[in-house]
């Protein structure tokens, strides 16, 4: 049974699709050999009569429900186990009648952390171990195979995940600086076009403002020694244009 990847969001791509460890199911396969072995044996022990028939009818309906109930249903159970890990999230699936999931998002991921008993290291699986940010329990992902390097991909994924973030939030903000320009050059072109045509009275202004301060105290100065108010000098007269001779006409 594979993962249905229609929960997958837009840009999500799955690394890796994980069961439990094949040993789980490993002593459900033995259990299957052996009530097998136990019908068949008693399918050949019993005489070929009526009793015997019945005791043969009801040998096969006890290794079907044993089979069924000690192989079939850990085995179901064994695919129906997902451990997913996405670009974007960690994703638990459990269950085969009775569905059970929960998503870990990787930026609220704290600490990832394995344990391996001896049996583990000689099988190469482990028990993951997930923190998570908030008030949920951590998560336990029992019998996964190569453990060590699901954590190490984990951890890298991580990184990518809170680099990409941290890209998105620059690239953002540079498209709303872009366009907060936009809009003042929009809004406020014409506003400093008319500073711009301000800027060269501006300086001529101020210098006419305080030539006429430093008069006015140079006045008050000479009227507290008492010295005669000095006339302004005349004005200048007026440019006037040769005139010709009137022989000339």
């Amino acid at each position: 049974m594979g993962f249905p990847e229609n929960v997958l969001a837009r840009g999500e791509k799955v690394v890796k699709n994980l069961h439990p460890h094949w040993l789980t199911v490993f002593g459900a396969s033995l259990v299957g050999l052996l009530v097998i072995a136990a019908a068949a044996f008693a399918a050949w022990a019993t005489p070929d009569d009526t009793t015997g028939n019945r005791i043969q009818w009801v040998s096969v309906g006890v290794a079907a429900l044993l089979f069924l109930t000690l192989v079939v249903v850990p085995f179901l159970r064994w695919r129906t186990t997902h451990y997913v890990i996405t670009t974007h999230r960690v994703m638990v699936r459990r269950g085969l009648l009775s569905k059970e999931g929960k998503d870990i998002t990787l930026s609220k991921i704290t600490d990832v952390s394995f344990r391996q008993s001896f049996l583990d290291r000689l099988i190469r699986a482990g028990t993951l171990n997930i923190e998570s940010a908030g008030d949920s329990a951590d998560e336990l992902l029992r019998n996964i195979p190569n453990s060590d390097d699901v954590q190490q991909l984990i951890n890298a994924l991580i990184d990518e995940d809170a680099n990409r973030r941290a890209g998105r939030i620059i690239d953002g903000r540079t498209r709303m600086d872009e366009g907060d320009a936009a809009s003042a050059e929009r809004e406020g072109m014409p506003r400093r076009r008319r500073e711009d045509l301000d800027l060269p009275a501006r300086p001529r202004e101020e210098h006419a403002e305080r030539g006429e301060r430093e008069e006015r105290g140079e006045r008050e100065e000479r009227a507290e020694r008492g010295e005669p108010e000095q006339p302004d000098p005349p004005a200048p007269p007026p440019h006037e244009l040769p005139t010709e001779p009137p022989g000339r006409r």
